[in-house]
This record gives structure tokens, C-alpha cells and sequence, in this order.
């Protein structure tokens, strides 16, 4: 495929080689011509000087025939721009890159469909997801967030005997916007359907809003896990935005910052979590605020080696699990010699994010939903004239092993039933087993 990646910075180059190592013909843009030359001597790409933001620039790099887009200059206000111009010369996908989290705030304005841009990726939000699965198991398995947010799926073990269990599922009587997706017993995982009963010890996946997910939590006597204390030492982005996910009564939160006016906003906008101005890299500031107390501490500073220093330190005062934000790939073979539970990084994340959108036909983004499991979850567009338009959900003749988990219409989504219709221009994201995916997207493409 043909992919254009505007900026050589560190994002944009390591995300240029992932491309050429996957054999994707590449072009990379970049304002500064010494990263330009460096790159052209370093990888097998088309190179460019000249401005990501400048049409005739955007011209020269052929972005118009281009299959995707990727805009990750350091500047967010260049990568919407030059994002939504590649996407008027008729690239096929384009994706922006944006730090400041008011670009993906719809409460405020919705950048992203009005520039027309089909993602806007933050590698801060990424990290902290990343991060926020690992820290919610063992109570979520998994945790993804769907349809902008809208819609969640979250994923739980069956340990306690309910009055559910053993009833075909379509005799349970979930509330309307909730669905049962997938089924994991044993080792087997399957999209879950009307006559399936479920058993004790069985993995399931809820799709639906938060409180919907939590009023079924009760059919199934899921208990939420014990109250657990969760450091993070920095708070800048990612640290911040980590806190947010873990804002509720599950998790104590306590966030270490050096930065006092970074301090005073964490403080400002984070109601249950306690602010503590302090240098984490201090043995002593971390013995002071009994750090070996804690379920789980999580270094995102921002400066590799001191996450790793201040994990070790966590780890040596009592520090159940550690976790940290690593950036430099060299240091991946030591992470778990040192007794960090898991490493994020921010590369990596986004990586798999930039592989998931190299797609054809209407399917906008691919993933799995377990990592060896044989279900992904696509993101599909539903274009003119789609078969898959032409009856109500439950007459359309979708393969058996696939369920619509939302769609996305304008600025609404929604977990859809049996008796919603499909229209032309709406999103949806799908569950499917890869051996029906073929047939699948044949439902949504245009004859």
C-alpha cells in the first residue's frame, strides 16, 4: 500500500520503518532537510522537504493516490490541517496525531468530522489505555472503548453461580442498548448467539454504555475486585489522563509531580485523586509517602530512566506491581529483570494503531480482540447501496459469527437491535471470526 507520513520526527521515522519492514512504498515529509537526508540514508522511502501544511507540497508527495495519510508533526494544529487537506485530494484514510486533549473533547467542538479526518491519535491516551487494562485485571480482562468513547466493551470472568447461568441467552432479558459479544471457555472463543448458555468459569465480553455494562454486572453476581491504591509518579499527560480512567471507587489515587503549576491543575481537574508536590527521584520522598503501601505503582515521567530508577525503588519498598512508560526500544530486554510488571510504549502503541487502518474495501481499522484468539474487531464504513442496507440488522443474512456491537451515525452512537436498519454514511464496529470476514465486508461494500 501507499503511505504518506508527514514529520521525521521520532514518531514519524520509527512509524516510517515499521511501514518499510511491513513492505509498504513510503513517503515521508519533513520541513527540516537534515532529518530529511537522514532518513533517506537510513530507510528504503521517498523523502521531501518542504512544509506538511502546503498543498504544493502535499501535491508533490502524491497524496492524493495515497491508501493512508499519517500526520504526526509535532505541531497539532499542522497535523489537523495537513490531515484534512490529504483528505480532500482523495487520500483514502488519514490520520492526525494531537497532544492537547481538547482536539478529541467533543464536549467542546468535534474536530475530527469536521476537518474530516477518520482518527485523531493521542500517544498519551494510548499509553494510558494500555496502561489501564493491565491495572483494572484482574476484575476487567478487557477493557476498549468503542464508537468515540460512546460505547464500551468490557470483558469478565463468570466466578460466582447466578441465576444466569444455564439460560439460552436470548431468555435473560438484557437491558436494550446492552449485548453479550463473545464467549471464551476453555480454549475457545466464539461470537456469542441466542442459544448459547452460559457456564460458571466462563470468559464473557459486554458491549453497551458504563451504567448499562454495570446494571448486567449484577445478573451475572459479578462483584467488583477489592479497593486498590494506585500511585502514579508524573503527571504530565499521560499520568493525567491515567487518572481519569481510574477515577472511581475502585482505586485510591495518588500522583507525585515536581512541577507545582502542573500540581495545581492536576489538582484543579481531578476530584478524587490527591496531588503531592515532590521529586520522585528522592529514595526518601518515596519512603515519606509509604509508596510500599501500594497495589500498584506506575512511573510515566516522561524521562525513561528515572521510570525505571523509581520501579526499582517501588519494587525494593513493597510495591506489589510496577508498571512504566519506556520509550527507547534498547531497553526492553531488561525491563523484567528488573521487576516491572509490564513496560508501555508510546511507539508501539501507536504502531499498532497505524497497522490497523492499512485496510481495503470499506473496512476502516482491524484489530484482534484477544492477542492469539480468532475474532477481530473491525470498524467498517457501510457505503452506497450495501447489501447490508437494504433490510432491518435481523434480515440482512450477516454469517452467524459476526455480531454489530455499534454504530455510529452523524454525531450518535448507539449499541443497535434486531430491528435497527443500517443507513449509507454510518460507522459501525463489528466482531467477527476471520473465517466470515471475507463475506462480511462484502455486505457493506457498494455492488
Amino acid at each position: 500500500m501507499r503511505v504518506v507520513v508527514l514529520g521525521a520526527g521520532t514518531v514519524g521515522s520509527s512509524i516510517a520503518e515499521l511501514l518499510c519492514n511491513h513492505r509498504h512504498e513510503v513517503t515521508v515529509v519533513d520541513r527540516d532537510p537534515d532529518c530529511v537526508r537522514r532518513i533517506r540514508e537510513e530507510l528504503d522511502v521517498r523523502a521531501l522537504s518542504g512544509s506538511a501544511s502546503q498543498s504544493s507540497v502535499l501535491f508533490q508527495a502524491e497524496v492524493g493516490t495515497a491508501d493512508l495519510c499519517l500526520a504526526v508533526t509535532g505541531v497539532d494544529e499542522v497535523n489537523i490541517v495537513s490531515a484534512s487537506l490529504c483528505k480532500a485530494m482523495g487520500a483514502r484514510r488519514t490520520l492526525a496525531r494531537v497532544y492537547s486533549p481538547v482536539f478529541r473533547d467533543l464536549s467542546t467542538f468535534d474536530y475530527q468530522r469536521h476537518f474530516r479526518i477518520d482518527r485523531l491519535l493521542s500517544l498519551e491516551h494510548l499509553s494510558a489505555l494500555a496502561l489501564a487494562r493491565t491495572i483494572r485485571y484482574p476484575g476487567t480482562l478487557l477493557v476498549e472503548d468503542f464508537a468515540r468513547g460512546e460505547v464500551q466493551m468490557q470483558a469478565f470472568a463468570l466466578s460466582e453461580p447466578s441465576p444466569a447461568l444455564g439460560v439460552p441467552l436470548r431468555n435473560l432479558k438484557l437491558p436494550k442498548g446492552v449485548r453479550i459479544g463473545s464467549i471464551h471457555r476453555g480454549n475457545q472463543l466464539w461470537i456469542a448467539g441466542a442459544e448459547d448458555q452460559l457456564q460458571l468459569a466462563d470468559h464473557i465480553t459486554l458491549i453497551g454504555a458504563l451504567e448499562q455494562i454495570d446494571e448486567v454486572k449484577q445478573m451475572f453476581s459479578i462483584q467488583p475486585p477489592p479497593k486498590q491504591r494506585v500511585i502514579i509518579a508524573g503527571g504530565g499527560e499521560t499520568g493525567y489522563q491515567l487518572a481519569q480512567l481510574l477515577q472511581s471507587r475502585r482505586f485510591s489515587l495518588v500522583i507525585l509531580e515536581w512541577d507545582k503549576a502542573r500540581c495545581e491543575f492536576l489538582s484543579a481537574h481531578l476530584q478524587n485523586a490527591d496531588v503531592i508536590h515532590t521529586d520522585i527521584r528522592r529514595r526518601q520522598t518515596l519512603e515519606e509517602e509509604q509508596i510500599g503501601k501500594a497495589e500498584v505503582f506506575v512511573a510515566c515521567t516522561g524521562d525513561d530512566e528515572n521510570n525505571i530508577m523509581a520501579c526499582v525503588e517501588a519494587r525494593e519498598l513493597g510495591v506489589k506491581k510496577c508498571l512504566a512508560v519506556i520509550n527507547r526500544p534498547d531497553y526492553a530486554n531488561v525491563i523484567g529483570k528488573l521487576g516491572i510488571a509490564q513496560a508501555v510504549s508510546p511507539r508501539e502503541v501507536i504502531a499498532r494503531h497505524v497497522l490497523a487502518f492499512l485496510n481495503t474495501g470499506p473496512v476502516v481499522s482491524r484489530l484482534p480482540l484477544t492477542p492469539e484468539g480468532p475474532i477481530d474487531v473491525l470498524e467498517i464504513e457501510v457505503l452506497d447501496a450495501a447489501p447490508v442496507t437494504k433490510h432491518v440488522l435481523a434480515q440482512t443474512g450477516l454469517p452467524a459469527q459476526c455480531l454489530v456491537a455499534a454504530v455510529v451515525r452523524e454525531n450518535f452512537a448507539w449499541v443497535p437491535g434486531a430491528d435497527d436498519r443500517l443507513q449509507p454514511g454510518d460507522t459501525v464496529v463489528v466482531l467477527a471470526d476471520r473465517a466470515v470476514e471475507e463475506e462480511l465486508i462484502q455486505m457493506f461494500s457498494s455492488p
